[in-house]
């Protein structure tokens, strides 16, 4: 029986293969020739020319830069956001005070939870909009607005928040983790029902605290969903490219002088604006790699043993 179903299996499987060769093999393989060639883009003529445009990329001021800001969100944009995540995870869970129903989630959580999943249906572009009004560098701005108010900045000299070399980044860093945070409490609120009150009730009558049952029981048991979680924040991080392209001054983004240069933002500008496309496909094989690597690297360091209740 088992031989007589492999033709059948084997008929529904030979046009989604092919396709996914077509469509996702081939392009992969495509940039790697590529990027060992000074191809312009333009023209079928492709001279070999080794591995030149992987030293040209690593001896790259504004790549490496790139490299740097990428790293610096790939260490803070995930670690943030599961931690403010988690927090309201579990406030909106098992955060409220305990009664005859036993233990509940803070009062009117479920208008918490549509609130702050709201981002995760706002298009990028919306986002970009959404920001550009907020970090506006003069007094209509809401944040400089509201600084004005209370007298922490003066109307003469408000904060140039994406126009400063030193804020730029940390002000993407805080859209980041502004769009993405309610997604991710949504998935850990989603794993946190799914553990028995009678343990978070049990704990509490032995005398533990709320925060001993969120460090005892409650993280290690959504381990599993944080361990995915990080992998799946750690590519956002390492993208970025709408955000920094919207955002950030300069033409394609990247400024002030290059301080807020993603790889994806330079990998695009050296295809689409230099004509580079060679050289471009060795930056998208670089961040292929490492964008692998790492999600090898953090399921590895978080991995453990599955806990059962």
């Amino acid at each position: 029986m088992k031989f007589r179903r492999l033709p059948f299996i084997a008929g529904f499987l030979v046009v989604p293969v092919v396709l996914y060769v077509i469509f996702v093999v081939s392009p992969f393989v495509q940039t790697i020739f590529y990027s060992f060639t000074d191809w312009g883009g333009l023209t079928d003529t492709q001279n070999f020319i080794g591995i030149d445009n992987y030293v040209r990329i690593f001896s790259d001021d504004i790549f490496v830069g790139a490299i740097l800001h990428n790293a610096f969100l790939l260490v803070l944009m995930p670690v943030v956001t599961i931690l403010l995540a988690l927090f309201l995870a579990f406030m909106l869970n098992v955060g409220g005070r305990g009664d005859s129903a036993g233990i509940r989630g803070v009062r009117g959580s479920g208008v918490y939870k549509v609130v702050l999943f709201f981002p995760q249906v706002l298009s990028v572009a919306i986002i970009v909009v959404l920001f550009q009004s907020v970090f506006r560098t003069d007094g209509r701005g809401l944040l400089n607005a509201l600084l004005m108010a209370v007298g922490l900045v003066s109307p003469n000299d408000p904060v140039q928040w994406f126009n400063s070399p030193t804020l730029v980044l940390w002000c993407l860093l805080a859209v980041m983790v502004w769009s993405g945070v309610g997604f991710y409490m949504v998935l850990f609120s989603a794993a946190m029902q799914s553990i028995p009150r009678e343990i978070y009730e049990a704990a509490l009558l032995d005398g533990a605290t709320r925060g001993a049952t969120f460090f005892r029981i409650t993280l290690p048991l959504l381990w599993e969903n944080i361990s995915v979680a990080w992998v799946y924040l750690g590519f956002i991080a390492l993208d970025g490219f709408a955000l920094v392209t919207g955002l950030t001054p300069d033409t394609g983004g990247g400024g002030p002088d290059h301080a807020s240069e993603l790889i994806s933002n330079v990998l695009y500008r050296t295809a689409f604006t230099q004509g580079k496309f060679g050289l471009a496909c060795a930056m998208g094989v670089a961040l292929a790699v490492f964008s692998l690597l790492l999600a090898i690297v953090q399921l590895r360091v978080t991995r453990r043993d599955r806990i059962e209740f």
